[in-house]
């Protein structure tokens, strides 16, 4: 089976490598780490395609170490457990590179904490996600964090240029502009296809990388940090009451597969929470939106789903009904089950009417009706 192209043009050492200039450039923390022979355990947090395997496989090979490598997707204790008690006459230390380190879950990441406190194992684990969510505090005070940055648009073409030289192939200017763009800071996605598009034709123009292309990866893990960020850029835009930049994001969701009821949900929220009052149709539109979704699914929905972004992105804005809520929260949670005053009580027995439940009610009162602790206390100010 012939070494795919990623392989074949990986970095040996960091003079090849390309990007990330803040973590290997001359005085840097991995490159001094490297050139001072420190071994430590560390994690690799970023995006895809921005060299974290590159990266681990270089530093483990300059410190002479024996190196693992392991995915989080299909290894478990068992895989580690080997590597722990593997014998060999090899005294040279042990780099294990765990990557998706995040799908570990919690048993198996406290599983790892032993072997990397003692220094049986040097840990290199690899993140797409946020770490302080994924993984363990223990293990994480462990580790050092290094953040990978998205490769710019000239590393990408670097990388290109390297790519198109290795399968011997010319790319045309604009066909690496295209290819760039595509790519999207994510270096893998511009290798794979230039080698797809190699094995099937005999240049590297636009139309061959299109023909080559099955379909564009929009970059977007439900479970994950990136699901997140687009769900609070699209309900802050709608907030903003910026339409535009709503439906960027509602675009960013739709083309990614995001579920249309996910969305639809939130825009029922949004409707009561931050328009609320000011234009209580909103949550009439939102509710329908939400049905229309649940009976006619995609593609044709996201037709309803923009429909009810602009209504709500561009209708008044009023948080009081929702900043009263969170005030009365407040005080429940500080003050507790307060005497319900007499007057309100439910009556169903006559030993309860007795002791003057239900005792004075007047249905149109202005009475003030909070508890005696809360009397004059006001939550709603619209």
């Amino acid at each position: 089976m012939p070494e795919p192209l990623a392989s074949k043009i990986r970095p040996k050492t960091l003079n090849d490598y390309i990007g990330q200039e803040h973590l290997v450039g001359p005085g840097k923390p991995i490159r001094l780490a490297i050139e001072n022979k420190l071994l430590f355990s560390f994690i690799l947090w970023g995006t895809p395609g921005t060299g974290k395997t590159t990266i681990a496989r270089i530093y483990a090979d300059a410190l002479d170490a024996q190196f693992f490598e392991l995915s989080a997707v299909s290894a478990g204790k068992d895989d580690i457990r080997k590597i722990v008690n593997l014998k060999t006459d090899d005294d040279r230390p042990k780099v294990l590179f765990l990557d998706e380190i995040h799908r570990f879950n919690k048993a198996q990441q406290d599983y790892l904490l032993p072997s990397v406190e003692s220094g049986l194992l040097t840990l290199i684990g690899a993140t797409t996600e946020n770490p302080s969510f994924e993984i363990i505090s223990p293990l994480l005070s462990r580790c050092r964090v290094f953040v990978l940055n998205e490769l710019s648009p000239d590393d990408i073409s670097k990388i290109i240029d390297r790519a198109a030289k290795a399968v011997k192939l010319k790319i045309k200017a604009d066909a690496k502009e295209w290819l760039s763009n595509f790519a999207n800071g994510d270096a893998r996605q511009a290798i794979t296809l230039i080698e797809s598009t190699a094995n099937l034709y005999k240049e590297l123009t636009v139309d061959n990388l299109k023909n080559a292309l099955q379909s564009k990866f929009l970059r977007f893990d439900k479970l994950g940090e990136e699901h997140y960020n687009t769900i609070s850029a699209f309900i802050k835009s709608m907030r903003a009451s910026n339409p535009d930049a709503a439906l960027y994001y509602l675009a960013r969701m739709v083309a990614a597969g995001e579920d249309p009821l996910f969305i639809a949900r939130r825009m029922v929220i949004f409707a009561s929470e931050d328009i609320g009052m000011a234009q209580p149709t909103a949550l009439v539109v939102a509710n329908e939106v939400f049905r229309s979704c649940e009976i006619i699914g995609y593609p044709e929905c996201a037709i309803n789903l923009a429909h009810g972004v602009v209504y709500l992105a561009t209708a008044k804005k009023d948080r009081s009904s929702y900043d009263a809520l969170r005030a009365a929260q407040t005080d429940v949670t500080q003050h507790g089950n307060l005497p319900i005053p007499l007057n309100l009580r439910n009556a169903p027995t006559k030993l309860m009417k007795k002791l003057g439940y239900g005792s004075g009610y007047e249905a149109y009162t202005t009475a003030d009706l909070l508890p005696d602790k809360l009397k004059g206390k006001k939550y709603y100010t619209g």
